[in-house]
């Protein structure tokens, strides 16, 4: 069996893991853990989430490499380009590159070699992990049901996109900020709802839509495979 080790960006994404992605890999053969970004590391506490440097998320894959140095042992990131701190590798040459999925791509190649170790696999979410519920947005009404019509505004946006992975890096036009506009109330709300969102548009919708995702679900379903 194959051990996967996810270091995720903050508690979405650590809830995501857990929630959904740990029993769908169950079944390719593959067990999965995850934990969260360190930010702060003491003596006496560790503190999780966020990613403010690339150093921060760098620590923890060196670290988990060594703890786990068995050759069934994966490692991988999730990790948003939103905001991606510019200490990143390659990030000033990447920002020349203006197709989304070239960029992503050239990033998680320079990761890749920055990290220098065959069983690391880099992800970088494109460009947030709110492109997977605006795989299908329609399901917030579910649970903020007083945005009906904000919902289908946010319904009407993701029809003029090819995929909701192509809706932005900007600050004000992010894929969280989006919804955030439309639904003040999920900002607050953010780590617990956005999994819960995910799980009921399902896997299956979330991979037809979001292509850059879905080619790093194959990857990780084929590794057991690979040996």
């Amino acid at each position: 069996m194959i051990r996967l080790h996810i270091i995720a960006e903050g508690p979405t994404e650590e809830k995501f893991v857990k929630t959904i992605l740990t029993e769908h890999l169950g079944y390719f053969n593959i067990s999965t853990d995850v934990h969260c970004i360190t930010t702060k590391r003491t003596r006496t506490e560790q503190v999780r989430g966020g990613l403010p440097s690339y150093q921060n998320i760098k620590k923890d894959i060196i670290l988990w490499l060594k703890e786990d140095k068995h050759p069934e042992a994966r490692f991988t990131t999730m990790c948003d380009l939103y905001a991606l701190p510019n200490d990143f590798p390659k990030f000033e040459d990447a920002q020349k590159i203006s197709d989304p999925y070239q960029k992503i791509q050239y990033l998680e190649n320079a990761l890749f070699d920055d990290i220098h170790d065959s069983r690391f696999i880099a992800y970088i979410q494109l460009h947030e992990f709110e492109a997977l519920i605006l795989s299908d947005p329609i399901k917030l009404e579910e649970r903020f049901p007083d945005y009906q019509s904000k919902v289908q505004e946010l319904v009407s946006l993701c029809e003029s996109f090819e995929s909701p992975e192509l809706i932005n890096d900007g600050k004000l036009t992010a894929p969280s900020k989006r919804i955030i506009q439309a639904i003040p109330r999920y900002k607050g709300a953010k780590a617990s709802v956005a999994p819960l969102m995910a799980q009921k548009i399902g896997l299956e919708t979330i991979r037809k839509k979001c292509p850059h995702f879905n080619q790093w679900i194959e990857r990780l379903e084929n590794l057991s495979q690979l040996e």
